[in-house]
């Protein structure tokens, strides 16, 4: 009883995550910051990386100030980067999945935080990982925003050597 109980809660969580999520693109940012913050408290106290990323990644969308987002986004890759493909009932292809998502994020916070080098540098390590995005409505949603936002700042290319298509060329002086 005890293990279908644990093979159960993490499912549960999410879900809760989910209603709360359904409850900010309502409209209502306050209380849906409110209820994440008190489940990160929860997540935070079970250390489940899944659990923090996942929250800390919408935690991220409540912020009004973008410094506030940029350290959620952080705290969320972070907790990514702690998955591993040994994880129980954690899908690998899933915990890639969350890279482009995370990445973006970030360069979208970047932006708005005046810092286009960085936001450039995870705009093609968003781009990089959307290889590992399905061709269904999200991984094709996750794409469109990259584009989006390679648009909205010039010069994404990667620098030369970085093994992402063939380097720019210079110049000549």
């Amino acid at each position: 009883m005890a293990e279908r109980q644990e093979q159960t809660a993490p499912d549960a969580l999410l879900t809760r995550i989910g209603q709360i999520v359904m409850l900010h693109r309502g409209g209502d940012r306050e209380e849906a910051r409110r209820r994440l913050l008190e489940l990160w408290a929860e997540a935070a106290e079970s250390g489940d990386a899944l659990h923090r990323c996942t929250l800390a990644h919408y935690l991220a969308d409540t912020q009004d100030d973008p410094a506030d987002e940029l350290a959620w986004d952080l705290r969320a890759l972070s907790a990514a980067d702690e998955l591993t493909d040994g994880r129980p009932g954690a899908d690998p292809a899933s915990v890639r999945g969350f890279y482009p998502s995370l990445h973006l994020s970030l360069a979208a916070d970047y932006l708005k935080l005046d810092r286009a080098d960085a936001a450039r540098t995870h705009l093609r390590r968003a781009r990089r990982a959307a290889d590992t995005l399905s061709d269904d409505g999200y991984g094709t949603g996750v794409r469109a925003a990259i584009t989006r936002l390679e648009l909205r700042l010039p010069d994404t290319g990667p620098p030369e050597g970085d093994g992402w298509g063939p380097p720019r060329q210079r110049p000549e002086r």
